[in-house]
């Protein structure tokens, strides 16, 4: 049985130039589809509420779709725009403020994932770099350069909101093959013009987005960008695949203002590359220099991505890894679906009390 001592690195303080966090623990982001009219109501809220009353240090929202007709798939998934949406969210901040907790919108756009027909905006299309689905199918023609111009006022519009609302920083979702990573993948990105060339080139409209939510929230305002090598259809998809690259790939975004790099992988403990024991996250932070978050199956012994259950697992190699600083922080899933006390639990050394993940907590808020 874990005790207390061997999960003391996971409840240290955070303290970064921009932000400040009471231990290293952070939601992940995860879609949960329980936003009735795309507004976050009471019920999501309290959600929030609860993982916020039991300590976890801070709590990334599932994705928030910025101000364009195509920018989710559903009727249930959360916007970031219009009068309704942003009281709703104003709500959660409060609530999640009240309980002594800090909350970052996480900014997202499907881009080609979208199917036409899908609601909110059954008439949108959806938008991407070239106009082509992950799997390289043509669905729609290539974004103009002032459509993806727009699109980048829109990210810059939602920050602005974010700071505005209360938030404590943004998190921008350039992960997983939605519409910021089509432009970052050579099979989704086959543009020619400034947001198109090289894996370094295709960094441009990311690097834009960052900029201008920079120019909204100012110079102490924390941003986050979530990135991955693999993507919804295909997990064994890489961006890069050296360090040397990696480096290359992170510059642009070091410099438009990245504070804080989130780094999407399935399993946290697998290395990234060959010849070290560093995941993503671990090479992120020695080649960028910024602090990271890591994340990847936490606490369960079941990848996230066959979502039925998993069991309760060590958090051995997790204490290991934050007590070497491979990472900075590191983002709980499932875990916090399925039990908005896992943290605090940990924190008290109840580890037999933790919940194994039953796929019933995808149709409920617990």
């Amino acid at each position: 049985m874990t005790n207390q001592r061997t999960t003391k690195p996971l409840f240290e303080t955070f303290t970064s130039d921009k932000l400040n966090l009471p231990n290293r623990t952070v939601m992940a982001p995860m879609t949960r589809g329980f936003s009735p009219g795309n507004v976050p109501d009471e019920e999501v809220a309290a959600y929030y509420r609860r993982r916020a009353e039991n300590e976890v240090g801070l709590i990334i929202t599932e994705g928030t779709g910025i101000d364009h007709p195509a920018s989710v798939s559903g009727a249930n998934i959360p916007v970031f725009h219009g009068e309704k949406a942003l009281k709703g969210w104003a709500n959660v901040v409060r609530e999640v403020h009240e309980a002594g907790g800090k909350i970052a919108p996480q900014l997202w756009h499907v881009g080609m994932t979208r199917s036409k027909g899908d609601l909110p905006n059954e008439e949108a299309w959806p938008v991407g770099p070239s106009g082509l689905s992950l799997d390289g199918e043509k669905i729609n023609e290539p974004s103009s350069t002032e459509e993806v111009e727009a699109l980048v006022e829109s990210y810059a519009k939602a920050a602005a909101d974010a700071k505005r609302l209360g938030f404590d920083a943004i998190e921008i979702h350039g992960a997983h093959g939605y519409l910021i990573d089509q432009f970052f993948w050579g099979n989704t990105n086959k543009r020619t013009d400034r947001y198109g060339g090289d894996f370094v080139k295709r960094t441009q409209f990311a690097v834009e987005i960052v900029e201008a939510c920079r120019r909204e929230v100012g110079g102490d305002f924390p941003i986050i960008f979530r990135f991955s090598q693999w993507k919804m259809n295909d997990f064994q998809a890489k961006l890069v695949n050296t360090p040397e690259e990696l480096e290359r790939f992170l510059q642009p975004l070091v410099e438009a203002g990245v504070d804080i790099f989130h780094c999407s992988t399935r399993r946290f403990w697998e290395p990234e590359f060959e010849g070290s024991d560093l995941n993503l996250a671990g090479w992120t932070k020695k080649l960028s220099g910024k602090p990271v978050i890591s994340v990847g199956s936490v606490g369960l012994d079941g990848v996230f991505t066959d979502f039925s259950g998993a069991g309760t697992t060590s958090l051995d190699g997790l204490m290991e890894k934050l007590d070497r600083d491979e990472f900075d922080l590191i983002a709980i899933g499932r875990s916090l679906l399925m039990d908005p006390e896992w943290v605090k639990k940990v924190h008290e050394g109840r580890m037999d009390d933790l919940l194994a993940f039953n796929k019933e907590a995808l149709h409920k808020l617990y």
